[in-house]
């Protein structure tokens, strides 16, 4: 499974074609050359990749240990990614307090944000 998403660019070349094959481009930047855009075409992003990027990036930012994820969305801005987290290690681990975590990227996998969404003990369930 993939996404795509649009880059900043719209410049209409073709992916192979280099800056000087074409004189209408006034676009003297080769910055976007080591990027993963390809002059205004779609970009395809496999989730596994945005998935663990969130997962990544929330324990970096947050010091949470992520246990998995519950869910994810491809949004217009980006991605929104629910990953549970142990908060709290307990004996015996089903009294563990564990908190849901909306996090959000940009379509590229940049974390753009993150919030708590809810807390509960790790043996109980959703009634």
């Amino acid at each position: 499974m993939t996404a795509k998403s649009r880059s900043d660019g719209t410049s209409g070349k073709k992916p192979d074609e280099k800056p000087e094959d074409n004189p209408d481009d006034k676009n003297d930047d080769k910055s976007d050359e080591k990027s993963d855009t390809k002059d205004g075409e779609s970009v395809t992003v496999p989730v596994p990749h945005i998935l663990r990027s969130a997962r990544d990036q929330l324990a970096e930012l947050a010091g949470l240990r992520p246990e998995g994820v519950s869910g994810f969305e491809r949004t217009p801005e980006g991605w929104t990614v629910e990953i549970e987290v142990e908060e709290i290690p307990r004996v015996p681990e089903t009294m563990s307090v564990m908190g849901l975590y909306l996090v959000t990227l940009d379509p590229e996998g940049n974390l753009t944000g993150y919030r708590r969404a809810r807390r509960y003990e790790r043996g109980r369930t959703d009634s």
